[in-house]
């Protein structure tokens, strides 16, 4: 899988694809991530990406020009499946929108800066805008980092246990069950029995019922999606 990035800031996202899981998806060939710096493609002796915006107001504007011509620049040499941009308007990122961008060949994703960018770049090129919560951020770039580290996990080959994503928290609607590892007793608490007893069955029953209750105490509101849907 391929991710491209529209960035005035690509330095800002050096880090987070050199380490951990990701930097082995990518040297296992798994996945690419190219970051292209928005001011090369910028006109003028100070390669200008922004300006004031029509009406008035606070906030610069990222410009058309720039954008359009990174754009067509990187479309001309693929097809892309989605073309992100990544705004507070857009609609919340969870794990079913990884599940299916994860299916998906090549992605390019926009990030934003100072007050958004042109109106008329969303309505010419953007296919899906996205969101990673209620709040908002400097730039689109730690938001497009997220994107890529939460869609590239699930990439075949990229954990070493490929089941292991399978039973992350909101996977099936429900938060994670807790967990433990040694020592079976710390500080006076004991690790739960059924953990320790070698029945798997038991103890895959265990997790559904602990991952139940975490969810209704913590997240009422996948417990009701939950529910609805399968009727427990």
């Amino acid at each position: 899988m391929r991710f491209d990035i529209i960035t005035v800031l690509p330095e800002l996202l050096e880090s987070p694809f050199s380490h951990s899981i990701l930097k082995r998806a990518r040297e296992k060939n798994l996945l690419e991530v190219y970051c292209h710096n928005l001011r090369d493609y910028a006109s003028g002796k100070h390669r200008q990406v922004d300006d004031y915006q029509f009406g008035g107001g606070a906030g610069m504007v990222m410009k058309v020009e720039p954008l359009a011509a990174c754009i067509e620049q990187l479309c001309s040499e693929r097809k892309y499946d989605e073309i992100i941009y990544t705004t507070p308007d857009g609609q919340t990122l969870n794990q079913s929108a990884c599940n299916r961008l994860s299916m998906l060949e090549n992605v390019l994703i926009i990030c934003g800066h100072y007050k958004g960018i042109d109106e008329r770049i969303r309505n010419q090129y953007v296919t899906l805008e996205i969101s990673i919560g209620d709040y908002v951020l400097s730039g689109g770039e730690l938001a497009a980092a997220i994107i890529v580290d939460a869609v590239g996990r699930l990439l075949p080959g990229v954990l070493n246990d490929e089941t292991s994503a399978l039973f992350d928290s909101f996977q099936d609607d429900l938060l994670a069950p807790p967990v433990y590892t040694r020592p079976a007793e710390w500080q006076g608490q004991k690790v739960p029995d059924i953990l320790l007893s070698g029945n798997d069955k038991l103890i895959a029953e265990w997790r559904h019922e602990q991952s139940l209750e975490r969810t209704r105490t913590r997240r009422p509101d996948l417990y009701e999606k939950y529910i609805k849907g399968h009727g427990e």
